[in-house]
């Protein structure tokens, strides 16, 4: 009997089994909490770590995980929900684009235009997500583009996998190279004490190099899976995958073609503008999921007066896409469940104070270099950036001093962690979205992306150990 890999649903239960499971045998502790008026969080004290009693996860806290993931039934306060609305309400939205005619119409054209030119769609795109990546950390925002990328991969004659790693890959390495992303870099460098401006030209190098390598990465991959289809890590599912994103619509440039007419021009401008003014909300005026989930909504019914819809085939129609993406949502909260249990089982802050006693000691470059891989284990666990950057940033950066090492590399050793492990970590919502988006099975995932995770491990220690000596 063959072994299949289990879906993300089993993987995502299994990691809450797991974490359940170590509640009952890591020690419960934690530090002392201090207001830290620039973050307005509290924040760890050094040197305050203590025991305290164990609440250790059983059977009914792991069932509850993936609803308490969702939104918090004691409390109220949400967790996942947002962000799962967003994904449902996109799928509505992409649902009702769809029913014009207005993608199949808008990728037979911009096939016609990029003919022999579709690669280098690969580097702009990587740069403009990276963009985002670096400026605001563009994370949840990059679950919106799927429905969008991946036709038009696919219709190229690539694969679900270059379309998901020109979207992950080039938001995660932008995040990996923050600059002046107030998520992470600006958080861990006023919980470090140092001005988020220092380090920016390490910063930079990274990004630039981190940039090429990734696109370097997939556009060889891209061009292998063109050229022998066979050789994609999703060839068995290459047929259903033409059919589900194209509709059944096999050869991109074949004699269906669908007449570009004057609606769809005008729908495609809708639903470019949708995409241009979620970005613009986001970066500049602090939008988040509740405000991005009422602009798709109010887009879905611009399109559906401008397609001439009817009321019951415009909410019709929402509802089915919306149910298209329903598994997303669901990937979504259980992910979120993860950390749930591990916070409840009071584990995080041990596992920081077990961080905190291997690097003390330790020289410059094996201190920064140590506590890089710290800081990887560490982002398993708190997958959100800023989570991180407040819980390790306070006990690391005054470690460093002792170190001889300027606390600004360690802000970059945090931010590159926590970036590269965001590239493939299932305890991220946004990496088991993505894939769950693009069709990817999770190990296939793994199997496309570890070579790249050595070669950019291995600049990232590099650069962190240069940067130290010098």
């Amino acid at each position: 009997m063959n072994f299949k890999f289990p879906s993300a649903y089993t993987i995502l239960f299994g990691l809450i089994i797991a974490v359940a499971t170590a509640t009952w045998l890591v020690p419960a502790g934690q530090y002392d909490r201090t207001m830290n008026a620039v973050l307005e969080k509290d924040v760890p004290v050094p040197g305050t770590y203590h025991r305290v009693d164990r609440n250790p996860q059983g059977f009914v806290d792991v069932v509850l995980a993936p609803i308490a993931g969702f939104c918090d039934p004691e409390t109220y306060k949400a967790r996942a929900i947002d962000v799962a609305l967003f994904v449902l309400i996109i799928g509505g939205f992409l649902g009702i684009v769809t029913k014009t005619g207005a993608i199949d119409a808008g990728i037979e054209r911009t096939m016609k235009l990029l003919k022999g030119r579709e690669k280098w769609t690969i580097p702009i795109l990587m740069a403009l997500f990276a963009g985002g990546g670096t400026i605001y950390g563009m994370a949840e925002e990059t679950l919106a583009f799927y429905g969008l990328i991946i036709p038009v991969m696919i219709a190229a004659r690539y694969d679900a996998v270059t379309a998901v790693a020109i979207i992950m890959l080039g938001a995660g390495i932008g995040t990996l190279g923050s600059t002046i992303n107030p998520f992470a870099t600006v958080i861990a460098s006023n919980a470090a004490g140092v001005p988020f401006t220092a380090g920016l030209v390490l910063r930079i190098l990274i990004l630039l190099v981190g940039w090429l390598i990734c696109v370097i990465y997939v556009m060889r991959y891209a061009e292998r899976v063109r050229q022998y289809p066979e050789l994609s890590v999703v060839a068995d599912r290459r047929e259903t995958n033409e059919q589900h994103f194209l509709k059944g619509r096999r050869d991109a440039y074949g004699s269906e073609k669908p007449d570009f007419t004057l609606t769809h021009k005008i729908v495609l401008a809708v639903f470019a503008l949708s995409f241009a003014v979620m970005i613009w909300g986001v970066a500049a005026d602090g939008w988040w999921m509740a405000k991005m989930s009422g602009l798709f909504i109010v887009s879905s019914i611009v399109i559906g007066l401008v397609a001439r819809m009817s009321e019951e085939d415009f909410t019709s129609t929402f509802v089915d896409g919306a149910r298209d993406l329903l598994g997303v949502a669901l990937v979504i909260g259980i992910a979120r469940g993860i950390v749930v249990v591990m916070d409840a089982g009071k584990m995080t802050d041990t596992i920081l104070f077990w961080a905190e006693g291997a690097i003390r000691g330790l020289s410059d470059i094996a201190f920064v270099n140590a506590m890089y891989w710290l800081e990887i284990a560490l982002s398993f666990f708190v997958p959100s950036s800023s989570g991180l950057a407040v819980l390790t940033m306070p006990i690391m950066a005054p470690l460093a001093d002792f170190a001889g090492v300027k606390r600004d590399v360690v802000v970059t050793a945090y931010q590159s962690a926590s970036g590269l492990v965001n590239l493939f970590n299932p305890t991220f919502a946004v990496v088991m979205g993505g894939l769950a988006l693009g069709r990817v099975p999770y190990e296939r995932w793994l199997k496309f992306i570890w070579p790249l995770l050595l070669i950019l491990t291995a600049m990232l220690m590099g650069l962190l150990s240069l940067a130290t000596v010098l």
